[in-house]
This record gives structure tokens, C-alpha cells and sequence, in this order.
């Protein structure tokens, strides 16, 4: 592939999606960038995913992730053709870890390249908030005092505009930004 040449369906057909089983290790971040890398790239851009140490004044042990891996696999590889249809991208690959992921490991992991950096940049954001929106992987987050299953902002904030535009859940929304700092909890409907 050379120059601003559209990537092909072959060349989505060389995306690397992975979903590593518990006890498979940590993810090979520089595998993924050379996985990605290509000639007639400009930039490779990369998200990793980590386990934080603290969260909410509580310390944080590890992150236990569990997934409907044939149903999470198929989705991942809609999202990266999703990414494909909305940007100019060369390669791309996608790994998520289950099981126990211990504070200061990598849990996710994406890498795009691109001619240009915003693409590859763009593809990055879109497909790690994918992931987190629509992928059946779940996170439990466990402390030195318990442990909590998490619920990503970004899921809630599709169910909360609906379709139609129209809420469809009630949820609360705990203060914080980010992409964590906002947690939400599914509050019972109310009967009309």
C-alpha cells in the first residue's frame, strides 16, 4: 500500500483482534505496534488501559474483567470496521485481558495507523469509547475493603438517549469527569 490509497477490505481483514483468556498474561503492547506499523503510515497512534492503584479514596487491588468472548469478539471486529468507515486508517488492532488485571497492568489496548495522525488519533478515541459503550465485557473493581462490579458512563449515556432521542432509563450520575470519574447506577423505574 502506498500514498493516500482507501484501504481495502483485505486490509481489514488483517486487523488483530484479541480477547486474552484469564492467565494468558499481560498484553504485548510492542506486538500490536508492529502489528499496525506500515510503510505508507505517518502516525501510529495507541490507547493502553491501565489499572489504577486508587479510586474514590479507596485502594485499588485489581480490576476482574468477564466477557461473552464470541458475542465481545464480534463486536470489536464491527467497532474496527466502524473506525474504518469514519477514517483513513492503514492497520488496526484491538486486545482486552479478562480475568484479574493487577493495579499498573494494561487491561486494553489499541493501536492505529494512519497517513495522517488525526486519523489514527481519532480511531483510537472511537474505538476504546466503543468498547467501553457497547462491548459485553464487564469490569469488577476490587479493594482492600470489597469489591464493586463497574458501570461505564458511556453505555448509559447511549441509554440515556434513546433512539428516538427520548430518555429511556433514569440514572444517577456520582460527580467526576473523565471516562470513570462519572459512574452511574440504574435506578428502579418509576410506574407510571
Amino acid at each position: 500500500m502506498a500514498g493516500d490509497e482507501p484501504p481495502t477490505a483485505a486490509d481489514a481483514e488483517q486487523d488483530l483482534v484479541e480477547i486474552l483468556d484469564e492467565g494468558s498474561g499481560r498484553l504485548d503492547m510492542g506486538r500490536y505496534v508492529e502489528h499496525v506499523r506500515d510503510l505508507a503510515a505517518g502516525a501510529i497512534a495507541t490507547f493502553e488501559g491501565t489499572t489504577r492503584d486508587h479510586f474514590d479514596g479507596r485502594r485499588v487491588v485489581e480490576l476482574r474483567y468477564e466477557a461473552y468472548s464470541a458475542m465481545a469478539r464480534r463486536r470489536l471486529e464491527a467497532i474496527l470496521r466502524e473506525a474504518r468507515a469514519s477514517h483513513s486508517l492503514r492497520r488496526l488492532a484491538v486486545a482486552h485481558r479478562l480475568g484479574p488485571v493487577p493495579a499498573g497492568e494494561a487491561s486494553v489496548f489499541v493501536a492505529a495507523s494512519a497517513v495522517h495522525r488525526a486519523d489514527a488519533m481519532e480511531a483510537c478515541r472511537y474505538v476504546i469509547d466503543e468498547i467501553k459503550a457497547s462491548v459485553p465485557i464487564w469490569k469488577k473493581e476490587v479493594y482492600d475493603d470489597g469489591e464493586v462490579w463497574k458501570e461505564n458512563r458511556e453505555f448509559f449515556d447511549r441509554v440515556d438517549a434513546g433512539a428516538d432521542g427520548t430518555a429511556t432509563k433514569k440514572v444517577h450520575r456520582a460527580s467526576g469527569g473523565g471516562c470513570c470519574g462519572s459512574k452511574v447506577r440504574v435506578m428502579e423505574e418509576e410506574e407510571s
